[in-house]
């Protein structure tokens, strides 16, 4: 059965502590109101609050369902309006779902300039290998931001990677490794 999620002043919330507990360690989901850093499930004592992109994915996936004015959002195209997952964000969630379903977690990358920091393990675990920038594919790309980016991922040990989508849905990816010769 779905666990419950509330559209609440554009955060989605999880009240009941147990459930918070089950979606945050079922790929470290949300963060909890009252804890800064979660290592196991006694840690989390307060409500999980979820970014709109992990409340549409939990959506997608059938753990959450997803409540609004006291009501059910039905469907998905429904969740992206109220979550305003519209135009760009659109387009950055598809990298974020690929991003998911190839098992990584996917967390902000606002600490970093960027869209997404993404772990093979998960935050608490290890420092995030990856920060990952989405831009559109016809967009043009200034290439001091590109130098500005790479240095700020070597000087903090993480691989730089571009998103973009082809064809509207197909994810590309490059990635960026500093070395030495």
């Amino acid at each position: 059965m779905p666990i419950k999620a509330y559209f609440i002043n554009n955060v989605v919330l999880i009240n009941d502590i147990e459930e918070s507990r089950k979606v945050y360690f079922s790929g470290y989901f949300g963060k909890p109101i009252n804890a800064e850093k979660v290592k196991e499930e006694t840690d989390i004592s307060s409500p999980l609050i979820l970014n709109a992109f992990e409340a549409l994915y939990l959506m997608e996936k059938g753990i959450i369902d997803l409540y609004y004015d006291d009501k059910k959002v039905e469907s998905v195209e429904e969740a992206k309006k109220i979550l305003n997952i519209i135009d760009r964000r659109e387009r950055q969630y598809i990298i974020y779902r690929d991003l998911r379903n190839k098992n990584l977690k996917v967390r902000s990358g606002l600490k970093y300039g960027s869209d997404f920091v993404a772990y093979r393990l998960g935050p608490g675990l290890e420092h995030a290998p990856f920060i990952i920038h989405y831009h559109d594919i016809d967009e043009k790309f200034d290439p001091i931001e590109l130098v500005r980016a790479g240095r700020l991922s070597h000087s903090v040990k993480k691989d730089f990677i571009i998103s973009s989508l082809k064809d509207s849905n197909k994810t590309l990816y490059i990635i960026f490794k500093w070395f030495k010769p």
